[in-house]
């Protein structure tokens, strides 16, 4: 794993030499700048992992240089402000642009470290949290005890420990990003950043932006490539990615290092990619959508993720998992399966594998009752749930909004689906979801959905 880099700003010499072989001792890398404008041009040879910056500084003071990069995109790693003359105001205003925290000179070494220890430790707490509330994505390790999780996990474990690039293939749903993130933290690169980028969601056009970065005068924007320095990039649905940013990423497998957009120097990374995808790339390269060359590199350590019906001896421990989630995370009722409801989803045929999966427990734990789940309910569940082959997985929530939000979201999308399946037939609709009418009248107008009379 790369040494994280810390970038040492200051004026006095003396205090810049020390703290810079202080940390050199400690086996981190470190660049000074004697001011402001050595510091501009040295965050744009190397993102640092951190900044520690003196304010008072001739050219340009630490404060001016904090706004400018704090207003040009946000700060791109934690910086801890040093001062031998701060002031409350001082202190307060470097706060309100992102400052970690603030030291006063003359500098404690012990206390210095300890700041950067936890600067760094919150930083990446700060990151996984992101991770976790934006994909929604809370298992650390694929769950399941059959023996094809046991090979996977094995093989997982393997990978993880070898530099080369790796490609996770497998239907929507199988659960790549959890190997991808098990790869990740069972390999050397553990303590380094985790990021993820999926190729889907970014326009062709934006692409090369995303992963390389640009530069704008004095605004840089790194890209994901440089966010990932240390540790492992993720980049989902490599085959949506376009033949020039594919020319691009190759080189950087070759020469780890790359040019920002807009810029001149080179900039040089230490990093791992794993690319999952969902279609056979081998015929990405037949149709020419995809390099083969750069196929083949990321082909050299493949890993298939089967579909769940294939080790569906692990739907019980997926299920308590999940279950134990949502009552952790999102303050759900307690419920459990009956030994026949389990039953029944062991021989459920999975479309949308764990997804749906998760899905589905989420929905009988927002919509249920009882401390049981009984087979019925989840024949109503299944049953209810919109034809979808492995490629068009069942829609999740939206994860960003309030639980309450997203419950009546859900319940508002489930009763109108099951009104539609039922003619517009309130009585249909009571028997097929288990709900008293009189009860199911109100819910019906609270949610706003409306039906026709004469349909009861």
């Amino acid at each position: 794993m790369t040494p994280r880099h810390i970038l040492v700003v200051d004026d006095e010499p003396d205090i810049r030499n020390l703290v810079r072989d202080i940390l050199e001792d400690e086996g981190y890398t470190v660049t000074t700048a004697e001011g402001g404008e050595e510091a501009r041009k040295a965050r744009r040879t190397r993102r640092p992992d951190l900044i520690l910056l003196d304010i008072w500084m001739e050219d340009v003071d630490g404060i001016t240089l904090l706004r400018e990069w704090s207003e040009s995109g946000g700060l791109p790693c934690p910086v801890v402000m040093m001062s031998g003359h701060g002031t409350v105001e001082t202190a307060v205003e470097a706060t309100r642009l992102g400052a970690y925290d603030f030291i006063e000179k003359p500098i404690s070494l012990a206390k210095l470290l300890l700041t950067i220890e936890r600067a760094f430790e919150s930083d990446k707490l700060q990151r996984e949290n992101i991770g976790l509330r934006k994909h929604a994505q809370p298992v650390l390790e694929p769950i399941g005890k059959s023996r094809v999780m046991e090979q996977l996990r094995e093989q997982a474990r393997k990978i993880a420990q070898h530099k080369s690039w790796v490609l996770i293939y497998g239907d929507p749903g199988t659960g790549k990003g959890t190997f991808a993130r098990y790869i990740h933290q069972e390999s050397p690169r553990r303590d380094g950043p985790f990021v993820e980028i999926a190729v889907g969601s970014i326009s062709p056009e934006n692409s090369a932006a995303e992963f390389f970065g640009h530069e704008d005068g004095e605004n840089i924007h790194y890209g994901r490539l440089e966010q990932a320095n240390g540790g492992t990039l993720c980049i989902g649905d490599i085959a949506d990615m376009d033949l020039q940013t594919q020319t691009r990423l190759l080189s950087v497998l070759q020469t780890s290092s790359f040019t920002r957009l807009g810029g001149k120097e080179d900039v040089e990374v230490d990093l791992r990619i794993i690319a999952t995808t969902q279609r056979n790339l081998e015929e990405e390269v037949a149709a020419g959508r995809f390099r083969d060359d750069l196929f083949y590199h990321l082909n050299v350590v493949p890993l298939h993720i089967p579909f769940l019906k294939e080790h569906a001896d692990d739907v019980h421990d997926l299920l308590n998992f999940y279950i134990d989630y949502f009552v952790v995370n999102d303050k759900l009722a307690y419920r459990h399966f009956s030994f026949a409801a389990q039953n029944r989803l062991r021989t459920y045929e999975w479309p949308g594998n764990i997804r749906e999966l998760k899905n589905l427990v989420q929905r009988l734990l927002i919509l249920g009752t009882s401390e049981v789940i009984e087979l019925d309910e989840v024949e109503r569940a299944i049953s209810s749930l919109p034809a979808h082959s492995g490629d068009q997985p069942a829609p999740a929530l939206a994860y960003d909004l309030p639980l309450r939000a997203a419950r009546d979201q859900f319940e508002k999308d489930y009763l109108e689906y099951q009104l539609r399946a039922c003619d517009g037939s309130i009585g249909k609709l009571a028997k097929r979801v288990g709900m008293e009418r009189t009860h199911l009248y109100r819910k019906l107008r609270s949610l706003g959905i409306e039906h026709k009379k004469g349909t009861e």
